[in-house]
């Protein structure tokens, strides 16, 4: 599998892309690029981001009726965690836009032939395992404080959470936990899948580029980070539907926010044989 590559690049190389200083203006300018992207064919994007609305549905009828109703909040904001993932068809329009190509939402599902499909299902699964370690930490929290046994209704779990202390050290406790993640994801991935659809630069690389991105620009990248927390929780409030309109302008927004962190590749020039 000469092809499969991951820790290095096609070549074998371990490659740092230039990251660029960016300011406010660059956050609102991607997130005012990204809704162009999707209103210019809104409905193939509605038709991609239907999956989110209907999942977390899904995942809300499931821990209701299995009476886990005390997952339902880290279940929601999970899609903080592997929503860059999720998103990565979109970058892909993004990106044929960008470059004039045909952007027919079937292209969405071109990134099935990036060389760079391995680094992209490497850091994936690993976007996966900090979604499976957040329930397993929001669970913890919950059944150290309120014990093994699931809520008896909806009804008492909203009078436990919000009218006893232990209630309220879940809501504190749980939030700090949930930044916690939401920062680690941030770090690691905010440019990391538009990185590897532009450049098959590796995992390593990807994940390295994003966090030299953040450290480059810390308050700026927060400010980024607390948009997407308050756009994702506007689109679950109508029953999970405005995630149809938030998740696919964050995921174009994310490609533009890409551009202005890194510098584009440079083409050396190829020495001809005299």
């Amino acid at each position: 599998m000469a092809g499969f590559h991951v820790m290095a690049d096609a070549q074998g190389m371990h490659v740092q892309p230039t990251v660029r200083h960016i300011t406010t203006s660059d956050l609102w300018d991607a997130l005012k690029l990204g809704a162009e992207d999707f209103w210019a064919k809104p409905s193939h994007y509605v038709f991609l981001c239907l999956i989110y609305p209907i999942v977390g549905l899904i995942l809300t009828q499931w821990t209701s009726g299995s009476n886990a109703i005390q997952l339902v909040y880290p279940l929601m904001s999970g899609f903080a965690l592997v929503g860059p993932f999720a998103a990565i068809g979109l970058y892909e329009i993004s990106r044929r836009r960008e470059l004039g190509m045909n952007t027919n939402w079937r292209h969405a599902f071109d990134v099935r032939r990036s060389p760079a499909l391995p680094s992209i299902a490497v850091i994936g699964i690993l976007l996966f395992v900090l979604f499976l370690l957040w329930l397993f930490t929001a669970q913890s929290i919950y059944t150290s404080l309120f014990g093994a046994d699931p809520p008896a209704s909806v009804g008492s779990f909203l009078r436990d959470v919000f009218t006893t202390s232990k209630g309220w050290t879940l809501i504190l406790a749980g939030n700090a936990a949930g930044f916690v993640f939401a920062v680690v994801v941030l770090a690691t991935t905010v440019v990391a899948f538009p990185l590897l659809l532009d450049r098959d630069v590796g995992a390593v690389a990807a994940i390295e580029t994003s966090a030299r991105a953040v450290a480059a620009n810390p308050l700026t990248m927060a400010l980024w980070g607390l948009t997407v927390a308050v756009l994702l929780v506007i689109g679950s409030i109508p029953l999970f539907a405005g995630l149809a309109v938030v998740m696919p302008v964050l995921g174009h927004a994310t490609w533009h926010l890409y551009r202005k962190l890194i510098e584009p590749e440079q083409i050396r020039p190829v020495r001809r044989p005299m």
